[in-house]
């Protein structure tokens, strides 16, 4: 079966591996046949060079096995020893290995959910990324009449905004420092800051601070500093961005004086927020098809992480399909 591996910072090489067993699945576990792909920032620094590791993997590091980075995939099982997934069914979710770059993925199937077989592969592996908002903004407060700012308007980013203003949320501000004019407010954006977040704190007046600040950039400390620098009074942060380093320095002067709240974590729940993403695009027409901006062939997947790895106005989602 075919399969994509990095074998150095930035390359893709393309090689054939021997296919999966249905014997060799572990319980619980499925075996997909790939059927789509999407690419999430948190995939990037293991292409750009980071070797890494995963969760369970005690092997060798993350950027030297097969499939990887991939986790967002949509498939259809061949094989199953879950007692929800059967042969044929078409699912959506994590491949819990990073190893989605495969003709054939073993995934736990706690963590796919079966989608709207209307949908295009491509559209519906948008549904895992919509899942890990749909979660984190079940871990907020109401947001109903709040001012919600979301830093980062990269594709989680631009998610969280359009779920904020559906969940009631008075005024949204998306601060990134690429363009995000043209797509910002079609995602519920009110107010598209062009800056860096740091600048935008600079300039944020106090009676303008929001109640919510969203970190949805990740891969670095500062931008956690600046969401918590920009609340408001008793307000909430929560840190969604994958970190890269295992300490980060928090302001505790801050959070006292201002009372505020800090939230984070992993998406739990993975089959119920999954089916949860499929109903709130039932009831958001459109939705994925203005996010889902890219779509790339599986012979052009070089091409689709060069496209991610740079700030592109207009560039919401990039999928790779079969």
């Amino acid at each position: 079966m075919w399969s994509y591996r990095l074998v150095a910072p930035y390359t893709f090489e393309r090689s054939e591996v021997p296919a999966r067993s249905p014997e060799s699945l572990g319980d619980r576990q499925v075996l997909l046949r790939f059927l789509a792909a999407g690419i999430c920032g948190s995939d990037l620094p293991g292409f750009r060079g980071t070797q890494g590791r995963v969760p369970g993997d005690t092997g060798r590091c993350a950027a030297e096995k097969e499939g990887f980075p991939i986790h967002e995939v949509v498939g259809e099982v061949l094989a199953s020893r879950h007692p929800e997934h059967h042969a044929g069914d078409r699912v959506v979710g994590w491949a819990s290995g990073f190893d989605g770059l495969m003709e054939q993925v073993v995934a736990d199937g706690d963590g796919l959910a079966s989608y709207d077989q209307a949908l295009r592969p491509e559209h519906a592996v948008a549904l895992q990324p919509l899942a890990c908002v749909l979660y984190a903004v079940e871990q907020l407060p109401d947001l109903t009449g709040r001012h919600v700012a979301v830093l980062g308007q990269g594709s989680i980013g631009l998610l969280f905004s359009y779920v904020a203003k559906a969940a009631g949320a008075a005024h949204v501000t998306g601060v990134d420092p690429v363009d995000r004019t043209d797509i910002g407010p079609v995602f519920g954006v009110d107010t598209v800051v062009r800056a860096p977040s740091d600048r935008w704190v600079c300039h944020l007046p106090a009676q303008d601070k929001p109640d919510i600040v969203i970190e949805a950039v990740g891969h670095q400390v500062a931008t956690l500093s600046h969401a918590i620098e920009a609340a408001a009074t008793g307000g909430t942060v929560f840190y969604f961005g994958v970190p890269d380093d295992d300490c980060y320095p928090v302001s505790m002067r801050t959070m006292l004086r201002n009372n505020l709240t800090l939230r984070s974590g992993v998406t739990l729940e993975r089959r119920r927020v999954l089916r949860k993403a499929g109903e709130f695009v039932r009831s958001h027409t459109g939705l994925l098809d203005r996010y889902v901006t890219h779509t790339f062939g599986i012979d052009q997947v070089q091409a689709a992480f060069d496209l991610a790895c740079r700030p592109v106005p207009g560039r919401a989602k990039s999928a790779i399909v079969a």
